[in-house]
């Protein structure tokens, strides 16, 4: 997905740009950049953080960054930041989006005359595109509508100007944006978990498709929101940090309260509950407590060397660290009947190796109580690992087997309760060896994250979408 953060500020702005990035470090896994603007002068570095961390990467450098006013990304698409020099000046933008539309586009800009000189893994970067559509309008604010109006998918945006920062949320509202603020400083970031250890207060929520200018003493509308909102609900299943309000929802209080509501519905026996590290820690505490039942520390994540962060993009290299960064207590799982709690199960193939450690432990029974209801389609709206093909959805590729390229009863694999979907969630449990599988409700969720239900995109589960 990624996430970006930046600040303005009266004072050098360096210390609060490199640590507020930092804290988005758990939305993206690629590439990392930052940059300030100093006497009119743009300084800027780009790492690959496939092997390494946002911190280990930068922090070196912090001299380098000189200025009041800078932006930062985690990346999990192109390298980022983008310069221009345009007739609307010189800037830099940084951008959390998915073009699904990028060949169309690229193919139009050439047509007109444009250029592209950077380059990403044999391909356009689309933040470049991006920033070309920008330089399209007679003004910032005119260029973002151009963006908002031309891509398919979705963007959020900040750009660094002479004049400011201009912070733009997706039309749509899928991804968050944030405004922070401090005496003498404003900041903007995807993770409103940025802000409290840098002194900076939440100050504003950008609303779908807002435009907002920043400067160090004033924030300044552009473009009002729009009227309608979807807002990715998996925000409050994984990706979201669990300090994190979005839309003034707490993530961790959406988790408990989807392990209650799941609980509400389950009878099964068990001695106890456990959450997978780390977003799965929350429902599973709700879970216990609505259960009655204790909550252990049956597995754990060894967090100095595997924090969330480190993805790397290579599969088989994603399954080991998928197994090397979370180990189990053999002393609470030998002769244990144990609900474990976890967010999603996207491929299956990590669940289905930490399933047979646990009985290797000595478990005596594994009952997986799934935080979302089955993926079903991938996402066409944000980059996460479920977007780029349905057939490496293990829900889907089930689908296919009991079908075969028939998918006209998609839709009732995808209803709680129906004879497809009761056959869709036993032959996932057959394949991943667990005693009991039962997964979340989209209306549980829904009712857990407490938004008006179109404002909240369940797509990858249903496909429904209001626009």
């Amino acid at each position: 997905m990624g996430g970006f953060f930046g600040t303005i500020s009266k004072s050098p702005c360096a210390i609060d740009l490199f640590y507020g990035t930092d804290y988005n470090s758990h939305l993206g896994t690629k590439k990392g950049g930052l940059v300030t603007l100093h006497k009119g002068v743009f300084n800027r570095s780009i790492h690959n953080l496939e092997n390494s961390y946002f911190r280990t990467r930068f922090e070196n450098e912090l001299n380098k960054f000189e200025g009041n006013s800078g932006i930062g990304i985690i990346s999990d698409t192109d390298p980022q930041p983008i310069f221009i020099n345009s007739h609307l000046g010189k800037y830099a933008v940084v951008t959390v989006a998915k073009v699904n539309n990028l060949v169309e586009l690229e193919l139009e800009l050439l047509n007109k005359g444009k250029h592209f000189s950077e380059m990403s893994s044999g391909g356009i970067n689309q933040t470049e595109l991006i920033s070309l559509l920008i330089s399209e309008g007679r003004t910032f604010a005119e260029g973002i509508e151009i963006v908002y109006n031309k891509i398919k998918g979705s963007c959020s945006m900040l750009i660094l100007t002479e004049d400011g920062i201009i912070a733009a949320r997706d039309k749509c509202g899928r991804t968050p944006l944030l405004i922070g603020k401090k005496e003498g400083a404003f900041a903007a970031s995807s993770e409103p978990c940025s802000f409290p250890n840098l002194g900076f207060e939440l100050y504003y929520n950008v609303g779908p498709g807002e435009i907002v200018h920043l400067m160090p003493d004033a924030m300044t509308q552009l473009r009002k929101p729009g009227q309608k909102m979807q807002v990715c609900s998996f925000l409050w299943v994984y990706y979201g940090y669990p300090v994190s309000d979005y839309e003034g929802v707490n993530v961790d209080a959406v988790r408990y309260a989807s392990g209650m509501a799941m609980a509400r519905r389950d009878s099964v026996e068990a001695d106890f509950a456990s959450g997978i590290p780390d977003s799965g820690i929350g429902m599973a505490l709700g879970y216990a407590e609505q259960r009655g039942i204790p909550y252990r520390r049956a597995i754990v994540k060894y967090t100095p060397t595997w924090p969330r962060s480190f993805t790397p993009s290579n599969q088989d290299v994603r399954n080991l660290v998928a197994r090397m960064k979370l180990i189990p207590n053999k002393h609470l799982l030998c002769g244990k009947r144990v609900v474990f709690c976890d967010d999603s199960i996207v491929r299956g193939t990590q669940l289905r190796d930490n399933v047979n450690i646990l009985y290797g432990y000595g478990a005596k029974e594994v009952h997986m109580r799934i935080g979302c209801p089955p993926i079903l389609h991938a996402c066409p709206f944000i980059g996460f690992s479920a977007s780029k093909s349905p057939l490496e959805l293990i829900a889907r590729r089930i689908v296919k087997e009991l079908e075969g390229d028939d998918e006209k009863h998609l839709d009732l694999y995808a209803s709680t309760g129906t004879d497809e979907y009761n056959r869709l969630i036993d032959l996932i449990r057959k394949k991943l060896n667990i005693t009991t599988l039962k997964f979340n409700t989209v209306e549980d969720l829904l009712a857990s994250i407490g938004l008006p239900s179109e404002c909240v995109c369940t797509h990858c589960y249903n496909a429904n979408s209001c626009f």
